[in-house]
């Protein structure tokens, strides 16, 4: 759990990164890590970290929180086509 959060307080204004590709920078050996647990992590103790960051691979914001999301991304600058994040220009790898 530590080291999602982590790599989530990583991510730089202007971009994001998704649940996949948070659990594919931290996947260990065995491959234990998803992006099922990515995004239960953030759910459950996300609060505290720009949770808002972190979206689905079509770059959808999280379910529930899109308008507060939508807001905070436009205040970030990360560039969004319609009601998604322009992933193509906003993805952010470590």
């Amino acid at each position: 759990m530590e080291e999602v959060l982590a790599l989530v307080e990583r991510i730089p204004e202007g971009k994001v990164m998704s649940y996949g590709a948070i659990a594919d920078a931290l996947a260990d050996r065995s491959g234990r890590n998803s992006a099922r647990q990515v995004g239960t992590i953030m759910a459950r103790h996300g609060g505290g970290v720009p949770w808002h960051r972190v979206v689905n691979s079509a770059g959808r914001m999280p379910p529930g929180h899109e308008q507060e999301a939508r807001q905070r991304l436009l205040a970030d600058g990360v560039p969004l086509k319609g009601d998604r994040v322009d992933i193509a220009r906003a993805h952010w790898m470590p």
